[in-house]
């Protein structure tokens, strides 16, 4: 009978550790697309810039349906993509001058 309790318990405490984990990797999507937003991946790194939102919806479209390891898995492509698209849109950046011209080789 003990043992069924214990069971339980370390059940439910694990069950509660999907809405933590998702949030959190939600969190992280949300900051490195912003991080991208400031280096002009919008322009820059189009692509990427479009996958990392598309996944970051999908994530929070899949924990409002309690499916928290697609949210964690959707979450996490999104910052990979916005961290790709930051360091697409930063490298294009240091490509260019200032003015937006392109640097003389």
């Amino acid at each position: 009978m003990k043992k069924q309790m214990v069971l339980v318990a370390v059940a439910g405490a694990l069950a509660a550790c999907g809405p933590v984990k998702s949030t959190a990797n939600i969190l992280d999507a949300e900051v490195q697309i912003q991080a991208a937003r400031t280096a002009g991946a919008d322009k820059l790194a189009p692509f990427e810039w479009t996958a990392a939102n598309l996944y970051l919806a999908k994530a929070r479209e899949e924990v409002g349906y309690s499916d928290y390891q697609a949210g964690v898995d959707f979450a996490v492509k999104a910052s990979r993509y916005a961290n790709e698209a930051r360091e697409k849109a930063m490298a294009a950046a240091g490509a260019t001058e200032p003015g937006g011209r392109p640097q003389n080789p």
